[in-house]
């Protein structure tokens, strides 16, 4: 009796060791938005002799807006930061500490904004004055690279 109870505890713990990990739900996105957000900051000009610098990772928080009008939005004088956004926030995410993020979306276009201390960072604007329009098509990721370059001089 012992044996058998011992061969099943064993036998328990055998098949369970033996699962197959789990993907994690950032990489079973299959539709939606995915990419990195960098940081630039200082002199970003051209020096003889000298490579550009490269922008760094920047963990943060990204938020995907239904599409943003610069109107539906409070700038903070003229810099690509804003105190508040009046569109429907549709979903979160925060990056990894290499500033990459993986968010599933429907299919639609979004406004994407990442946090920068107390205020929504975004530097991307169509000829309508739409904040960081990105769209999302069926079955597909969009990739895409966010540089934070409010502190940055070019």
């Amino acid at each position: 009796m012992r044996l058998i109870l011992f061969l099943a505890i064993v036998g328990g713990i055998a098949s369970l060791s033996c699962k197959a990990p789990q993907k994690s739900a950032v990489n079973q996105a299959k539709q939606g938005i995915s990419g990195r957000v960098a940081e630039a900051v200082g002199n970003q000009m051209p020096r003889v002799g000298q490579a550009p610098p490269e922008p760094v990772p920047y963990p943060t928080t990204v938020f995907f807006y239904e599409p943003t009008n610069i109107r539906q939005a409070s700038q903070v004088e003229s810099a690509p930061l804003f105190n508040a956004i009046y569109t429907r926030l549709v979903a979160t995410v925060q990056t990894d500490s290499a500033g990459v993020f993986t968010q599933s979306l429907p299919v639609g276009t979004y406004s994407v904004f990442v946090q920068v201390g107390q205020h929504f960072f975004a530097n991307q604007f169509d000829i309508r004055n739409n904040i960081s329009l990105v769209t999302v098509e069926t079955g597909k990721l969009t990739d895409i690279k966010i540089v934070v370059n409010h502190a940055a001089a070019y």
